[in-house]
């Protein structure tokens, strides 16, 4: 039997997204992102297409690395103007029925106070279809806009989330007992004080004494994604992501991901497959070959050089706006995305500057594949098999032509093959997506929260312990 091939629509709430230039393109409708009927109308043909969500990119402040200067992201819509991607959850969950909304929101820029009631509302008014895509952010543009000094160092930012998801685990998990919220009209009673908790976090980075603000949303924590793939953000995904994209340039460095993050899954206890990997790609279809290469084609006439290295030089920190197109990418070690430059360098495969911006400039880190319905069908599998990979985090070259391609041409033909799901699972999108209950099991990390009385007690002896220990 064939296996099932899991798709995302990956988005944001902006122009353009991975694709600089192909706004300009005559069928393009992401200059639509401001209006509400857009994404309405794009969530249900996902919805058509059994796509397991969509999810909704972010970032706080603009890409300035690129020669210098924000002038090309500016003037090439290079992810700026971009809007909040948490307000678009309650829409898209009104024009659907099952769609996943995975909504992106860091660590670095946002307090987990007062993120916990914005993320649980947003579960609560979707019945249970949210997702956070938990980022530690990259770019030194957004940190100085938020008051501070400048971007932390790498590794310190996933030392931050690990705290982060803590405290939300403490307010999501524990705060509110199940049976707080009683709802008892003859007593006068809404909730029991009893069963509603103060977690008491103090820690390294926050200080949480209080209550959840709102009572448990269908899944309490949402589905969580996670995109690190440095050496820290694998361990972090490997401890907590359920769902975990990975832009992969080529199928060797997809292998290499796949069975890195399956094993430091194991060794973190948990059972390797039940986290869904998906991998960064776009694809550019119609009924014959030769149509879909004339499509490609058109699409190319629209691509962007500077906005292409805009892109790049952001996600990597290296200004690629200093060399020559014919000069070779080398490995430089920066504050950003790590994992870019490691992939890049790390192959085969040597690449020009030029060779860059040309790859990049549709779709952004992940690969295009061109073709009719038969051989995109027949890539597909062919990447699952030699991978291990669970789907694909479908990116667009012309919104949302590209989606409804893939839904009229691709899904139909995967389906065919056995390859696809037909229907969803009902429930939350946990239960969609693993259909094992809407809330967080042991061994995830979450699970332990769920008793905060226990939790406080435990690391109000920890300093004892410590001390007798002589540390």
């Amino acid at each position: 039997m064939a296996r099932e091939i899991r798709f995302n629509a990956f988005d944001m709430n902006c122009v353009g997204h991975q694709s600089p230039g192909l706004w300009a393109h005559p069928r393009d409708k992401s200059w639509k992102y401001k209006d509400l009927d857009y994404w309405q109308d794009l969530a249900r043909t996902l919805e058509k297409g059994i796509f397991d969500g969509i999810f909704i990119a972010d970032v706080i402040g603009y890409y300035d690395v690129y020669k210098g200067s924000n002038y090309h992201a500016i003037q090439q819509a290079a992810q700026i103007p971009v809007n909040d991607p948490i307000q678009l959850a309650a829409p898209i969950a009104l024009a659907t029925e099952h769609l996943g909304i995975g909504i992106t929101a860091s660590t670095s820029f946002e307090h987990p106070y007062t993120f916990a009631r914005r993320i649980a509302t947003a579960d609560h008014h979707s019945k249970g279809r949210v997702g956070w895509n938990i980022v530690t952010s990259y770019l030194e543009s957004g940190a100085k806009n938020v008051g501070e000094a400048g971007l932390r160092r790498h590794d310190n930012r996933y030392d931050v989330a690990a705290e982060y998801v803590e405290v939300l685990y403490k307010l999501l998990e524990g705060s509110w007992e199940e049976g707080a919220v009683v709802r008892d009209r003859d007593s006068r009673i809404f909730t029991l004080p009893e069963k509603v908790h103060e977690i008491g976090h103090k820690g390294k980075y926050f200080t949480v004494p209080g209550y959840q603000l709102t009572e448990p949303s269908p899944q309490r924590t949402p589905v969580l994604y996670q995109a690190g793939a440095s050496g820290p953000g694998k361990d972090f995904a490997a401890r907590h992501a359920e769902c975990v994209f990975v832009a992969a340039p080529t199928k060797s460095v997809l292998k290499a991901y796949v069975k890195d993050i399956r094993e430091r899954a194991a060794r973190a206890g948990r059972d390797p497959r039940k986290i869904y990997i998906y991998q960064l790609l776009t694809v550019i279809t119609a009924a014959t070959e030769a149509k879909a290469q004339a499509k490609f084609a058109d699409y190319q006439k629209y691509f962007s050089y500077d906005g292409a290295l805009v892109f790049m030089s952001g996600w990597s920190g290296v200004d690629f706006g200093q060399y020559a197109p014919t000069d070779l990418v080398k490995k430089v070690e920066t504050n950003a995305v790590v994992s870019v430059i490691e992939h890049l360098t790390g192959d085969d495969k040597s690449w020009t500057i030029e060779e860059l911006a040309k790859f990049g400039g549709i779709g952004g880190l992940g690969p295009v594949f061109v073709g009719s319905p038969e051989n995109i069908a027949d890539t597909l599998q062919e990447w699952v098999e030699d991978t291990d990979v669970d789907g694909f985090n479908l990116a667009y070259a012309v919104t949302p032509e590209t989606f409804e391609d893939v839904v009229h041409y691709i899904v139909p033909e995967l389906q065919k093959r056995g390859a696809y799901p037909k229907a969803y699972r009902p429930g939350t999108l946990r239960e969609k997506l693993f259909g094992e209950g809407p809330h967080l099991k042991a061994p995830h990390p979450a699970a332990q929260y769920r008793d905060i009385e226990a939790v406080k007690r435990r690391e109000a002896s920890r300093p004892v312990a410590l001390a007798a220990a002589g540390e």
